[in-house]
């Protein structure tokens, strides 16, 4: 038995601390990503590595060992550094004669493999190559994706939904404007993939919206789709399967018109308006002849005496 899979009870109040942290929760931890090196790895793909590694801190985990494996053979090892490192991303970067430049961006299931596919990098400018400031460390970038084949071609749907789980970042309840301050623009167009890096500058525009431009701040890209490993169709959809606990509770009776307006239907037992106590006032007694009639009983009239 691998020794990742055995059961490990906790000693100390720190290795329960840390094994708390990896159980199953209803609303999951940040994805951390892993990059690892290829035991043939050049200038360039240490490079990317490095700048994918910045722009993902402190979310990222990164191997500095070259590692000699092949995942579209053999992907133990991304699993056991998966489990080791609690990572669900990875991005693996080698270079061979067939192969030069190779990135293969992945995620796990259950610490298994569910997508995995192979990009070659044929252009690359570096963070360092662009002189100008950077964006703090862990801020969270807006993605954006040019190109109809981002919609139609499966592969490259599957490539999208990649690149979101990967660069998303946190999950946060509230924004505020000066927090937007990068993108990252991925644009699919003759057979290619362009990745951009923007930082936003506000500028004054005489009113209450600023003007806004994009400058360039790097890493750039210019990669091409090689191999692809997806998952079955009924693979992915148990992957995407929410637990009850998050989904929401239908409210019974409650409806929304157009303009947002919450209305609710109340229901109530039929009431006796004959018994509702009312406010008592001298103009609203009943006459006794009312109150006779009411009962049934007519009251006699008393004879004239002659």
């Amino acid at each position: 038995m691998d020794a990742l899979d055995r059961v490990v009870k906790p000693k100390t109040k720190r290795a329960k601390r840390f094994l708390e942290k990896r159980e199953p929760k209803l609303n999951e931890n940040t994805k951390n990503a892993m990059l690892i090196k290829g035991g043939n790895a050049n200038l360039t793909v240490t490079e990317v590595l490095k700048d994918i590694y910045a722009v993902k801190k402190p979310f990222a985990v990164l191997y500095k060992r070259k590692n000699i494996t092949r995942p579209f053979e053999d992907q133990t090892t991304l699993e056991f550094f998966s489990k080791k490192s609690d990572c669900s991303l990875f991005l693996f970067g080698s270079h061979n004669k067939k192969r030069p430049n190779n990135l293969i961006i992945g995620r796990m299931f259950d610490y298994h493999v569910l997508d995995m596919i192979e990009l070659g990098v044929e252009k690359f400018v570096s963070l360092k190559d662009i002189k100008n400031s950077k964006c703090p460390e862990g801020t969270k970038p807006m993605l954006i994706f040019a190109g109809d084949v981002f919609d139609v071609n499966e592969e490259y749907r599957r490539l999208k939904s990649l690149l979101i789980d990967f660069f998303r970042g946190p999950t946060v309840p509230s924004i505020r404007l000066a927090g937007l301050e990068y993108v990252l623009h991925f644009t699919a167009v003759d057979g290619k993939i362009y990745m951009r890096s923007y930082k936003v500058l506000l500028k004054k525009s005489g009113c209450k919206i600023p003007r806004i431009e994009l400058e360039e701040m790097g890493p750039s890209l210019d990669l091409v789709m090689r191999r692809t490993h997806l998952a079955s169709d009924d693979l992915y959809k148990l992957s995407l399967k929410q637990p009850k606990g998050l989904k929401p509770k239908k409210k019974k009776n409650i409806s929304h018109d157009v303009l947002g307006t919450t209305y609710g239907r109340i229901h109530m037992q039929k009431q006796d308006l004959s018994k509702l106590q009312t406010r008592k006032m001298k103009g609203l007694k009943k006459r006794p002849a009312e109150k006779s009639a009411e009962d049934g009983v007519a009251t006699p009239k008393k004879s004239k005496s002659a």
